[in-house]
Parts: structure tokens; sequence; C-alpha cells
């Protein structure tokens, strides 16, 4: 895989998100309260809104828009709600942070 370095685990607040543009959108880059850092699309299966805009909690989003919880581990809707966004793999090498951005490229051809 080709890793991208997109910044350290410092630049992301606990339970908090900071965006990556890509040429193929924008990519939601969350860190849990577990110091774990997950990488999604940022944007809502549902009606398209940010998710690095909504509440992190355990290894989920929440939705700003519309409170759609969204599983920061395989990118899936929870609960009664249905759809998915694309996950990008993170590596964090002590502190430093890359996604593979391939995985993103293959997804949209």
């Amino acid at each position: 895989m080709n890793w991208i370095a997109i910044g350290d685990i410092s630049d992301i607040p606990l339970r908090g998100a900071r965006c990556v543009k890509t040429p193929q959108g924008k990519i939601a880059v969350f860190r849990t309260a577990e110091n774990e850092v997950f990488a999604i699309e940022d944007h809502c299966p549902h009606k398209g809104g940010p998710l690095s805009q909504g509440i992190v909690h355990a290894k989920s989003v929440t939705c700003p828009l519309h409170n759609w919880v969204i599983s920061l581990e395989t990118g899936k809707a929870l609960g009664a709600d249905e759809g998915e966004v694309r996950t990008i793999p993170v590596l964090n090498e002590d502190g430093r942070l890359f996604i593979a951005l391939e995985s993103l490229m293959m997804a949209a051809e």
C-alpha cells in the first residue's frame, strides 16, 4: 500500500476529527477517547451531512444533521438505519498518521 502522511495524532483532539481533502473528496479522520484513529468519507449516507462535525463516541460518530450513527470501523450505519460510507486504512507510526488513498481510488473506478 502507498501511505500518504496526513499529520500527527496530536493534531486531532480526543473524540474529535479533522478533514483531509483528496482528489476523491473529503476524508474525515477521527480520534477516539482510547487514541484509536479511523478514517472514513466525510459525508453521511443519509443526506450527506459532514460526519467530521459529528459527536464521536466509542468507535462511532453521530451525524450532526439527523443523528444517524456510523461505525468508524466499518463505515456502516448502526441501529435501524441503512447505508454506509467507505473506510480508509490508517497507519499510526509513533503518532505520525498516514492514510492509504489508493483504496479510495480503487473504489472510485
